[in-house]
Parts: C-alpha cells; structure tokens; sequence
C-alpha cells in the first residue's frame, strides 16, 4: 500500500513537470530535437582545444588536390590536411555529375551542406525513423507491362543556386535529369557535434566503390592513404548477410559489388521511373501545404518537425537578397532563420556578387570561420590576423576556395569582370562585424576617440566615419580633386 501511495505521488510530481515541459517547447516553436544542438557543448562541439592549427601565419587560395573519377562523374578533395582546414575543421569535395548520372547513395559521419553551382535534377535524403510517403509507379523491366508499385521517402528536385542541407549518417542520393553536368561544392564539418568519431571525413557508401577510403584530417605518418574502398555490404559474409535481408547469396554477391568498376558515380540507362510530368507540380504543391501549415501553427509533431523538414532553399533569387548597392552588388544570407534545419547542423551560407571594381570589406565574422569558395570571376583578396600581419594577398579565380579564419579581417575587390562566391560559416547565424560602411564599428565610436586614436583631426574623423554610407558592399569611390586638397589639408593641419 505505501508503496503504491509512492508512486502515485512520484507520478503526481512528475507528470506536470513533463507536460509543463512540452507545452513550454510548443508555446517557443521548439522541439527537443531543435534544442539538442543547442545543449551540445554550448552550441558547437567544434573540439575546441585551441588548436596551434589556427595560429596561422600564411593563407593560400587553394584547388582540389585530388581527382578520382567514377563512371558517370567526378569527385574532386581539397587537401585536408592544409592549416587553413585544419583550423576551420571542414573537409570540401566537389562533384561533377553528368547528365543521367546517379551519384549512389552515401551517408557521412559529419554534417554538411552544399551549394549547386550548375545544372538541376533530384536528391533524396533517407531520415531515420521517417515513413515512405512518397509513391510512384514503374514497370519490372524494359518494354514489360507489368506494373508495381513503389513506396519510398521523399524526392526533391534542385537547381542552380540551391543550398542543400544534410546531417550526419543521413542517406543522400542525387541525380542528374538536366542536359548539362551538374556541379556542386560540398563542406563536411568534421569539428561538429554530430561526429563523435575524429575529425577525419569518412563516407559510407550503401553502393558502388571508391578509391579513397577516408580523408585524414590530421598530417601525420599514414595518416592520409588512397586505396580501393567499397560499400558498406562487402565486408560482411555472403551467408549471414544473405539471412540477415532475406535474399539469396546472389543477390548479395550483387549487393557487394565484387566485381563492380564503374565508381559511385554511375550512368543510368533510362530515365529514372519515376519521373512524371506531374512530379514537379507535386513537389511545389507539397511545400505550399507545408508553408500554410506553419503559418496555421501546426508544427507540432513529429511528421511535421523533422520528416517533413526543408532541405533547401535557393539563394541566386534576386527576391533572395538581402543587402543591394547598385553600383556595387548583392549579398544573400541564408541562415537559421530561413532555413530551420541549419539551427541543428550549425552552419550557414552567403552568396556575393560583386560588380566591377566593386568592394566587400574589411570585415571581420565574430562567431564563425568562413570557406569562400569563387563560383565567377576573379578578385583580389587581402586577410589581416591579429597582429597586423598580412596572411594572404592574392588574386582569386572561378573554382578556387579559401579560408577566413574567425576574427581574421578581410577586404574582397573585384576585378573588371566582377567577383561572384559564397561563403560556408561554422555558425547557424554568422555575426559580422564590418570596419566601411553605415554599420561599421568605425561610425558608432565618437569622433573624439578616433581623432585621438589615430592622431588626426575632428574634420578628418569625422570624414573617417561618413564617408561611405552604403552597407557591406561599395562601389568603386571616385575622390574629386575638391575632396582630395580637402583632405591633403586636413592631414597637413594634423601633423603641424
């Protein structure tokens, strides 16, 4: 009896904490899954050991260091062991899929998002725990009548411009249905909290083969290798594998890829099946029936929280951008806010396009390290770390990447056929702190400190701050000769 007295007042006590609990998340349009990424290590595992990687003293602009081609398509690694990833704590590939290809399906132990530099198709992402909702309907073979059919997760279509969000140990196929190849850049964050392995890239591969059988993250003896790599299902015994998925041997022999040379990226003899006119149609209603039910405050279960989560949002629309200088160019920030699921994987993006001779910068990102990878023309770009000292003064190109360290401060110039590029963040919501411009750190402090800080006039401080009234981004600045003698007498006043 005074047991059961126990229990119901354990019950009694803990039954309104947890409901109280829940209906705090909902009232916030959080879910405890929003809020692990956040309880992880203070947002971001990143394995904060203040790396002697990030004491860095030159910067490079960098081009894939290794090629390794498959049937269909290229994959493309920049050396990971580079300081300047290794201090950011990511690993970037680059695919080139040609047309009818499939790149097979693939998880990672590392969270990642990818830009669509080129060309469209389709890319299914498996989510655990996730129902086949999706339906289509195909023939057994080539010229049969007989039909089935097929229940599986989602499939969603992509296109130039488009961000793709992916978190670790998710399954990700991709396919190209365009006339064109498609290319996307890829950045794997091995420092997030997701991968619980070592920062070390590794792919698993559900199909297909590849030559490097993981990416190290670390220069040491051994440490990076190439060698044959294959699925995941080839390691396993023909028999007990056989059991395990109910086919025969087979089939298994089939599913390990023994004798298959064609890579992980493969060339499909028709058409996918279940293509239809009406797919995309479909597609576009479903996320209008998403976006309704947000807007209705329905997100408050599971289907519709994580199943149904966006995976992509377009940044190349010029409804998209959020910062506009006519004579100077665009800038489009795709962050949390716009993209929910990047709350969970910690990572952002932006897209500039600078006109000719146009200017971003100097600028420094508080909370994150940026991976700019040129999508358009060249530039010239400068990095200044902490004591002043220049890290890099290059010019950069279409398909070259570099890094910008946290804090480091950087300026961005165009060439006379302009500069387009974006730029991954380790941080779901970039903070930027820029030194031109209206919101400069410049403007908000009082003329008196800087005229005192740089041992210059108030008129010349007072120029300092206002001469550039856009935001971020300036086009070329024309001096008149008035302002020119304006100023060469103001710097004769100071030094008198």
């Amino acid at each position: 009896m005074a047991t059961a007295i126990s229990l119901c007042l354990l019950l009694a006590i803990i039954l309104p904490t947890c409901f109280a609990q829940r209906f705090q998340w909902e009232l916030q349009g959080q879910n405890p899954w929003q809020l692990g990424a956040r309880q992880q290590g203070g947002w971001r595992h990143r394995q904060q050991q203040f790396r002697e990687e990030c004491d860095i003293w030159s910067l490079t602009a960098a081009e894939p260091f290794r090629r390794i081609e498959s049937e269909a398509g290229v994959s493309e690694y920049w050396d990971p062991t580079q300081q300047q990833f290794r201090c950011a704590g990511v690993v970037v590939l680059r695919h080139v899929i040609e047309p009818k290809g499939l790149l097979l399906p693939t998880y990672a132990n590392a969270p990642h998002v990818t830009y669509v530099v080129q060309g469209r198709g389709l890319f299914g992402a498996t989510i655990p725990g996730c129902a086949q909702t999706f339906q289509s309907e195909t023939r057994f073979e080539k010229g049969s009548e007989r039909r089935f059919r097929d229940e599986h997760q989602r499939i969603r279509r992509f296109r130039e411009g488009d961000v793709l969000a992916f978190p670790a140990g998710v399954t990700k196929w991709v396919y190209n249905d365009g006339d064109s190849r498609a290319i996307a850049i890829t950045v794997f964050d091995t420092s997030n909290f997701q991968n619980q392995l070592d920062e070390n890239l590794k792919l698993f591969l559900l199909a297909g083969s590849r030559q490097m059988q993981e990416i190290r993250g670390e220069r040491r003896e051994g440490a990076r290798h190439l060698e044959e790599g294959r699925n995941i299902f080839s390691g396993f015994d023909h028999e007990l594998l056989a059991e395990a998925l109910g086919v025969n041997v087979e089939t298994v022999n089939r599913l390990q890829g023994q004798n298959d040379q064609r890579g992980n990226i493969v060339f499909v003899e028709r058409s996918l099946q279940f293509l239809s006119p009406e797919f995309q149609e479909e597609e576009i209603r479903r996320e209008e029936l998403e976006r309704e039910a947000r807007h209705r405050g329905r997100d408050n279960g599971l289907e519709e929280t994580f199943c149904s989560l966006k995976l992509r949002h377009n940044i190349n629309a010029p409804s998209e951008t959020d910062i506009f200088n006519p004579r100077g160019g665009r800038i489009t920030a795709l962050n949390s806010n716009k993209l929910p699921i990047l709350n969970f994987l910690q990572l952002s993006a932006y897209r500039v396009v600078l006109y000719e001779h146009a200017t971003v910068g100097p600028f420094w990102t508080v909370n994150a390290h940026s991976i700019c990878y040129v999508t358009r023309g060249r530039g010239r770009i400068q990095i200044v770390r902490d004591n002043g000292r220049l890290v890099l003064d290059q010019e950069v190109q279409e398909g070259q990447l570099f890094v910008v360290p946290q804090n480091f401060v950087v300026i961005k110039k165009a060439s006379r056929e302009g500069l387009e590029y974006v730029a991954f963040k380790t941080s779901d919501n970039a903070v930027v702190s820029h030194l031109a411009g209206s919101t400069s750190a410049l403007r908000s402090l009082p003329v008196e400190v800087l005229a005192n800080s740089y041992l210059i006039s108030r008129e010349t401080a007072l120029h300092l701050k206002q001469s550039r009234r856009s935001v971020a981004v300036f086009g070329p600045h024309s001096v008149s000769r008035r302002e020119e003698e304006r100023e060469r007498a103001a710097i004769i006043s100071d030094n008198k």
